[in-house]
């Protein structure tokens, strides 16, 4: 996952405006108690503080990827 595509994944599941609010002030114990924003800047793999967020918002895993039925994981077994 890169950069633009956590940030367009917060827009679509949040919202913009909340979306950027919560990546900005939920404070995530997984990511050593920095917001996602943190974690971004501080170089973290998107993908790794996306599922942080999702998890500590309890998202679930078919709203997790946004719109974009490419970007999803196949479906479990």
């Amino acid at each position: 996952m890169r950069y633009r595509e956590f940030w367009q994944l917060v827009d679509e599941v949040f919202g913009p405006a909340y979306g950027r609010t919560l990546a900005s002030d939920q404070v995530l114990g997984a990511l050593a108690d920095r917001t996602a924003a943190q974690a971004i800047e501080d170089g973290v793999e998107p993908r790794v503080v996306w599922h942080a967020l999702c998890d500590a918002l309890d998202v679930p895993d078919h709203r997790r990827w946004g719109d974009d039925v490419n970007r999803q994981a196949p479906p479990a077994r």
